[in-house]
């Protein structure tokens, strides 16, 4: 599995690593120790292709259940597949509002970029957040994207929205797995602060006793 520093990164990308490191060392001049959190790219690709059956299975499974059938009429593919882009690149920038909420420059401290080995786009947030903030905006397109629209898609006996809520929930993997890599990281720290790593998938938490 690649780690960003295995791939060439653009200009953009090194000045925000570069960013990052600088914040990183003056941290750790006050004391703080940094303790990784990345994901792997390809991990989190693997497991989002193995999501999707039970996803399917569940959702449908659901929808069956209300309404007693299934009927996927006037399906447009062409036009399907481009709300499925269109609603890729609104999952980043829900990504980048809600973590600029609490930032010091608001949107200014957010970044966005594409990680070219994977064609795979991506939000970063430039300044440590507290673990409940880094937690909300990592969790808001996959409650907004996916499963808002597919509780409506069964709820309304819309299959096509439902289709599409189980889609966003499973490009929403990797986020899930950063939620649950904070959320097993167990610290007796007193003072701990949390960073989008500029380059890789995950975060990085700075701790100090």
């Amino acid at each position: 599995m690649k780690k960003e520093k295995q791939r060439t990164l653009s200009e953009e990308e090194q000045r925000r690593l570069a960013q990052f490191e600088q914040i990183s060392k003056e941290l750790a001049g006050q004391g703080y120790v940094r303790h990784d959190l990345t994901i792997g790219m390809g991990k989190a690709g693997w497991i989002a292709i193995f999501m999707l059956v039970p996803l399917f299975i569940a959702g449908y499974g659901l929808y069956y259940l209300v309404h007693h059938r299934i009927e996927m009429t006037g399906f447009n593919g062409a036009s399907f597949l481009i709300t499925f882009l269109l609603l890729t690149a609104v999952h980043e920038l829900i990504h980048g509002i809600s973590w600029s909420i609490f930032t010091p420059n608001h949107f200014k401290d957010i970044a966005f970029g594409i990680m070219m080995p994977y064609l795979s786009p991506y939000c970063t947030c430039r300044v440590p957040l507290k673990k409940s903030q880094h937690i909300f905006g990592t969790a808001m397109p996959f409650i907004l994207l996916g499963i808002v629209p597919a509780m409506i898609g069964i709820a309304a006996g819309q299959p096509k929205v439902l289709l599409m809520g189980i889609l966003m929930i499973d490009i929403a993997v990797g986020d899930i797995l950063i939620i649950l890599k904070i959320l097993a990281y167990k610290s007796s720290a007193k003072d701990i602060v949390y960073m989008d790593h500029p380059t890789d998938a995950g975060g990085v938490i700075f701790e100090r006793q």
